[in-house]
Parts: structure tokens; sequence; C-alpha cells
């Protein structure tokens, strides 16, 4: 194993399945962002969501995909010139991942996927073959990435820096307009019958240690995926009062079930109630 992938990997102290493969996306998610720094990605793009939570402000619960946003609008952005240096990146570190870039469609968002063999990529950070035996020869690891190229206004960015596997900075949405991204996906995200606890598990994490929500940028959220209309400026008391509407209608047993498996200890969502996310929703503090 490459040693800077290691010392990446010795960090999560893996024993069961579940966990390497937890790691294996994370590892990849960090060297495929090594591979964007080094192609001047950052310079038109900021990374968001709940991987910049994870990787660069310490969220304790694993996420799937890359999110990132233009910093300003551009439709002919092509996300497909930085695929072979992504390829490249992973495949100088040991890991044999393809990029498929999706064809552009109407809408704003461009999309990729990074794509491996989950065993062969396994065996490359050295899980124990007995773990993997019962994993099907064909499946296949995937991280999806997209660029949103109509971002809405309002929001500032900084540099943030990763160590492994080498040192190399991410340029990143600030806390304030992350809080309001994840917001607008508490409040808008359209899911039909289902719910998305990790929106929710998200929401409890930036309220206990980064409750700054920069609510000019949330409002522009909103106007741009139209659920808000009004001609005046969207304030507190109308967060709060939309927020406490969206607590009334959540299934909190269905939330807790989607995000436990991204959580390493479920004991911490046993206070989950619609009285808990109330109290939570009081320790906002908005910029």
């Amino acid at each position: 194993m490459n040693e800077a992938i290691a010392q990446m990997l010795s960090r999560y102290q893996p024993e069961t399945l579940q966990d390497h493969q937890q790691a294996l996306r994370e590892i990849l998610q960090e060297v495929a962002l090594l591979g964007l720094w080094r192609s001047n990605f950052f310079d038109r793009a900021a990374l968001y969501g709940g991987t910049a939570l994870r990787i660069l402000y310490g969220l304790d619960r694993f996420s799937e995909d890359l999110d990132f946003s233009l910093l300003k609008p551009d439709p002919d952005f092509d996300l497909a010139r930085y695929s072979s240096t992504l390829e490249r990146e992973l495949r100088a570190f040991g890991f044999e991942v393809s990029c498929e870039v999706k064809p552009k469609n109407k809408g704003a968002v461009r999309s990729a996927f990074l794509k491996a063999n989950t065993i062969k990529e396994l065996l490359t950070i050295e899980a124990r073959p007995a773990l993997i035996a019962g994993l099907h020869g064909a499946q296949v690891t995937k991280i999806k990435l997209e660029v949103d190229t109509d971002p809405p206004p309002g929001f500032e960015t900084e540099a943030r820096f990763l160590l492994l596997p080498i040192p190399f900075s991410v340029r990143s949405y600030s806390l304030p307009d992350l809080f309001a991204g994840k917001m607008h996906a508490v409040l808008c995200r359209k899911w039909g019958s289902r719910v998305k606890g990790r929106d929710w598990y998200d929401f409890v994490w930036f309220a206990g240690h980064h409750p700054q929500l920069r609510l000019g940028h949330l409002e522009q959220r909103m106007r741009q995926s139209g659920d808000w209309t009004e001609p005046m400026a969207l304030s507190r008391t109308d967060l709060r009062d939309l927020l406490f509407e969206a607590i009334e209608m959540l299934n909190v047993e269905a939330a807790r079930r989607e995000v436990e498996p991204f959580v390493r200890d479920p004991r911490t969502l046993e206070l989950w109630s619609r009285e808990f996310f109330r109290d939570v929703a009081h320790r906002i503090v908005f910029v």
C-alpha cells in the first residue's frame, strides 16, 4: 500500500466490512480533491455539502458524494476537462478508478461518477480477504460529483488545508453559508414520501458546533428554487415558522433509520423527537 494511503487508513482503524468500505470511499474522495486542486479547479469552484463538512470541518458522519458550486454562473462549464486528471491522480496512489462524465442536460448541474471495482480497491487498502468473501465480484464503488453552474449569490468561501496524501488546499463555502445550504435542504429538498435523515443530523451538528447561519444566502437559494416568492426579505421569524412547520411534518423514525448507517454510534440518535428539533431550532444564530 502507498505510504500516504496507509497513513490515511490508520485514522479509521477499520474492523468490519462496512468500516473498510466507508474508509475507502473517504480516501478516494480526498485523493480526488487533490487531483482537482492540481488542475486549478478551485480557482473556479468551491466544495460544499455533507462531504465538505465531513472532510474539512469534522462532521462525525460519513458522506457519499462530492458537491461543488462555481464561484459565479457559467452555463458553458465543462466537467469533462477534469476527468483525466482525476483518473491520473487516483492511479498515482494505487487506485484504478474511471471518471464517467454525464452528458449535459438542460439543468444547471453538471455530473460525473468515479467508479471502481469494490473488491479490488478493498484489497488495495489491505482489507482481509475473509471480510470481502461475500461481495459480488462486479460490485462497484461509486462517488458522484456534481457542480452547480448557476450558484445563487451571497456566499463567501475560504481555503481549507489537508495534509494527506500530500499537503494541499480546498476552497470551501464558509460555515455560515454551508449552514444556509443545509437549511435549504432541510426545508426544500423534494424526496417525495422519503426523508433524508442526514440533513436533520447535520442541522443538529451545525446548531451544536457552528450555529451561525447566513440568512441572506438562504433567501437567495430559496428564491432560486421557488420556495420563497414573497416581495419582502426572508426574516428570522419567517425561517423559524417554516422550520417548525417542517419539524411538525417530519417522520422522525424514518429520519433516524435513514441516517443510522452513516454514524458510528446510533445512540446519538436516541434523543430525536419533534420536541428535540424544536429546541435545536432556537439555537440558530443569524448573521
